[in-house]
């Protein structure tokens, strides 16, 4: 059997933004407020990745908020 291995949020991050294109990252998280409580941000609104949060242009989202990261049009993470 084979046993999968878990990234976290941060590793898949810098591994799309230092070996692929971090423009075409979609990223879904928890919004307080939004519709459905969902926000996606664009790849290419994220300026710094984080210990244990990414800094946007306007804002700091933690990882917990993270719920679906898809890079290309495919899921590479969700929870």
């Amino acid at each position: 059997m084979q046993k999968k291995i878990k990234y976290s949020i941060k590793e898949i991050l810098n591994e799309i933004k230092w070996t692929k294109d971090i423009n075409k990252v979609q990223l879904w998280y928890i919004h307080r407020g939004a519709i459905n409580d969902t926000r996606i941000l664009s790849g290419k609104d994220i300026v710094r990745i984080e210990r244990s949060s990414l800094d946007t242009i306007t804002a700091t989202i933690p990882y917990h908020r993270v719920f679906k990261i898809v890079y290309d049009g495919k899921i590479v993470f969700e929870r």
